[in-house]
């Protein structure tokens, strides 16, 4: 762990009065608290806090070293506060995770646009469908998708993730074209894992159809249910941004693109205690104004 981490979750640690109060006040569990805390006391080869049940008290050295703590982390903030006013463009290195599907199709064209915008900024990207604590974790910024229940962030809202239903040319060649999304109970369907064995959801004006196809096969990957669509084996319901090409060449069938299928909420989040430094702010800024709303059709994904 960082030494000058450690030193913060200490300072915090005692002047909230205890390492539940603390884990609060910095977004963390009280077991990292309790980590940081115990690396430190390893460190020092010495206890800095008289633990009970009920109660914690700063032990004899706790005391003077809390004060050295305090006294190194301001400095620290007052040369970090100074160079920061004496740059006029952002710079340093950006931690940020996203979903693998955006990530890969939307947000690494995006962030080739932001590097040039912020050449001196380096990125640390991390794709992946886990939803990654960023506090403990150590990243920036995370783009999430769905329903937001962490309030330790702020979330800045972006144009929402649509679906769209597909299939192969040679999979409608053979089992008919299906003009109404009821129909698709009778058709083979290729689902992502996590979702296989959801309805699909599907509205038009004032009529709403709930479906669920038989399921022939289920797989973890984004990119492997659409390439699976590709060679025939079923109907695939799929972020609109990974399918958009694979329509517009012909390798696709986008099917009822007259229906509404549900949109899933997209977020940019940040911890609201993170020093919004220059390179904080402009890709936050960026983000924003690259997966703003769209005003033609109310979402992120491409296909019209």
């Amino acid at each position: 762990m960082g030494l000058f981490r450690s030193m913060q979750v200490f300072v915090t640690t005692v002047q909230e009065g205890s390492m539940s109060a603390a884990s609060s006040k910095l977004g963390m569990s009280p077991a990292m608290v309790g980590q940081h805390v115990a690396a430190l006391e390893e460190r020092l080869g010495t206890r800095l806090l008289n633990r009970t049940t009920r109660r914690q008290s700063l032990t004899d050295f706790g005391r003077t070293y809390v004060d050295q703590c305090r006294d190194i982390l301001e400095r620290v903030a007052v040369a970090d506060e100074e160079a920061e006013a004496s740059q006029t463009n952002p710079r340093g290195q950006l931690r940020i995770t996203a979903p693998t599907t955006f990530g890969a199709e939307a947000l690494m064209p995006a962030l080739g646009r932001y590097r040039e915008i912020a050449p001196d900024v380096t990125l640390d990207v991390t794709l992946t469908d886990r939803n990654v604590d960023i506090v403990e974790e150590g990243f920036d910024i995370a783009f999430r998708i769905g329903e937001l229940p962490d309030s330790r962030l702020i979330a800045r809202q972006l144009a929402p993730y649509r679906m769209v239903v597909c299939a192969s040319p040679q999979y409608l060649a053979s089992r008919g074209m299906p003009q109404h999304p009821s129909e698709l109970s009778n058709h083979e369907a290729v689902g992502f894992t996590p979702a296989a064995k959801s309805p699909w959801k599907l509205s038009k004006h004032d009529e709403a159809v709930e479906v669920t196809p038989r399921m022939s096969m289920s797989v973890n990957s984004g990119q492997a249910v659409r390439m699976a669509a590709r060679t025939g084996l079923g109907v695939i319901m799929q972020p609109a941004i990974l399918l958009t090409a694979d329509i517009e060449s012909g390798l696709l069938v986008r099917l009822f693109p007259d229906w509404h299928l549900r949109e899933r909420p997209m977020s940019l989040v940040y911890h609201r205690d993170r020093r919004m430094t220059p390179r904080l702010r402009s890709v936050i800024s960026f983000a924003i104004a690259e997966f703003a709303p769209k005003l033609d059709d109310g979402g992120y994904g491409g296909v019209e």
